[in-house]
């Protein structure tokens, strides 16, 4: 946890960065704040002060990649999220180097802010391989997103989705994420916006298959909901600011936790990545007997 001399570092290190990143880019830019330590800003979101878990990912295996020689590629992670973070405080960011390989390395990532740490990462690295190549998995049949009228306004200056409709009792969720400005080729950056977007409609395949179905503005008021943990196994290279689809399934809901595993491919059907995630959904005291 964070001691008080820490996070007054932290603040120190940070008076004269720009509050609210303005897009991808920005957010990336982590400040050095030591030996394999590093310090990032927050946007501010439209829900309050809590940042965005895929941000908090994409930043830690941003530091994480900061770490190992140019022609290392992540090809897994796997993320702890342990307390909500605070737009309004900068993120602490300390990379631990667990292993250097010829073909693999490994690294663990602590997040902290002023109330402890925020999220634990560990993230394995690999040397690209001439090997076989296979792909099992298959693109779901739906409509282009330029046929897909916008219904998310939480992301304008950083994300852009498109979401289809997912049915009560249906347990999967589908749509469209890219991140809204043109970024530079720098595969390690397209990475992490993997890792952004990655967050992002799986809530969607649990509550389908909760009994306890609402309209989406009463959502908030039945529901708590959180990321609880995230794997992401990167399989071929993507560039993050092209639109890319999301096929999310829920495996089941217990002791108010959904367990979702999803696949992403581009828009030509080439399977990009497999994610999991388990998220907290629990009721509101007053929808307890519902």
């Amino acid at each position: 946890m964070s001691t008080p001399s820490d996070n007054a570092g932290i603040n120190s290190a940070t008076d004269d960065l720009g509050r609210s990143p303005s897009n991808f880019n920005v957010l990336m830019d982590l400040t050095d704040h030591g030996p394999d330590t590093w310090v990032a800003q927050s946007p501010k979101y439209p829900w309050g002060t809590r940042i965005f878990g895929g941000q908090v990912v994409a930043q830690a295996l941003m530091a994480a990649c900061r770490t190992v020689d140019d022609e290392f590629v992540p090809h897994s992670l796997h993320a702890y999220f342990i307390r909500p973070g605070d737009v309004e405080e900068p993120v602490r960011l300390s990379v631990d180097r667990l292993r250097d390989g010829r073909s693999f390395c490994t690294r663990a990532v602590v997040a902290r802010q002023s109330s402890g740490a925020i999220l634990h990462l560990s993230c394995s690295f690999q040397t690209p391989e001439d090997a076989a190549e296979v792909q099992t998995a298959r693109m779901p049949i739906v409509p282009p997103p330029g046929d897909i009228y916008p219904q998310s306004t939480n992301w304008p200056w950083i994300m852009e989705r498109r979401d289809l409709p997912s049915y009560p009792g249906a347990g999967r969720s589908v749509g469209w994420a890219r991140l809204v400005d043109e970024m530079p080729d720098d595969p390690r950056l397209h990475y992490c916006g993997l890792a952004f977007t990655s967050d992002a409609f799986q809530f969607q395949s649990a509550r389908s298959i909760h009994p306890l179905q609402v309209d989406p503005d009463e959502y908030r008021q039945a529901f708590m909901g959180a990321s609880l943990d995230h794997a992401i196994w990167f399989h071929r290279p993507l560039r993050a600011d092209h639109w890319h689809l999301y096929d999310w399934t829920c495996h089941g809901l217990i002791n108010a936790r959904g367990m979702t595993v999803g696949n992403l491919f581009s828009s030509d059907g080439t399977h990009i990545a497999t994610i999991a995630q388990e998220i907290l959904l629990r009721k509101h005291r007053k929808f307890e007997s519902q």
